[in-house]
């Protein structure tokens, strides 16, 4: 997308919606003013002014949810890098090989995403099946395609083993990723929402013994990892947001 022309080009997401120019339309249909960011941004700055991120001036907000992204707030300002493909983290490789997720084989968004736990679910659970071990919430490899994160999050909450597996790897790969935007940017809090921000008891364990191990200790210290706050609203708020800032991109 180009937030500054108001076009859609080609979200990984979102397939069809290219070279739309979607702020045109809105303005002309109801004869305001309109402006567009990725859905990252817009939820950073809902945040970052409203949420769990608030009163900080160095602050990243991360999706977790069908894909990984990223909003970056520094020194008070929203920072969308030179043709708005700042903090786009998913893409980030973290193994050679693992679920794919922003078209890339281990990638952040393919370890810690809606989608890349249910890849992460399906082989999992299907060589447990093969082996002849007994999975409570996929009883057979037939479901094992079907499932999904919020499978996994039910069964993990359940005590089951290989859910807690599951949670284990996306927990570990989460804090891996994490270590490196501490080192990078020392923001003074991450704010995760979605899939995260639900569950953040299941993977919180996880993550804090990796950034124990793998980022600077005292920018660690400075970091408080939180959960979103803004929920399920959190697109309302975003829009909000992004019409407040709309001079500002």
């Amino acid at each position: 997308m180009d937030s500054r022309k108001g076009i859609i080009y080609s979200p990984p997401n979102l397939p069809g919606w290219d070279n739309v120019p979607i702020a045109q339309i809105f303005s002309e249909k109801y004869g305001v003013p309109a402006a567009i960011q990725n859905d990252a941004n817009a939820c950073a700055l809902a945040e970052w002014l409203m949420g769990a991120g608030k009163g900080t001036r160095n602050m990243i907000f991360l999706t977790f949810g069908t894909g990984m992204g990223s909003g970056l707030i520094l020194n008070g300002q929203l920072y969308a890098g030179t043709n708005d493909l700042g903090g786009e983290v998913g893409h980030l490789r973290l193994a050679e090989n693992g679920p794919v997720g922003f078209g890339k084989a281990g990638s952040f968004e393919g370890f810690c995403s809606g989608g890349g736990i249910a890849q992460l679910a399906e082989s999992v659970v299907t060589e447990k099946l093969k082996k002849g071990e007994k999975v409570t919430f996929c009883p057979n490899l037939e479901k094992a395609g079907q499932l999904t994160a919020k499978d996994v999050a039910e069964a993990a909450n359940g005590g089951d083993p290989a859910a807690n597996e599951i949670i284990r790897i996306s927990g570990e790969y989460l804090g891996r990723g994490l270590a490196i935007l501490i080192d990078i940017i020392n923001p003074e809090c991450i704010v995760i929402g979605s899939i995260y921000s639900r569950n953040e008891e299941l993977f919180k364990p996880y993550v804090s013994k990796i950034l124990e191990q793998e980022a600077i200790p005292a920018a660690v210290e400075v970091c408080s990892i939180r959960p979103a706050l803004l929920g399920d609203s959190i697109g309302d708020y975003a829009a909000l947001c992004v019409a407040l800032y709309e001079n500002q991109f």
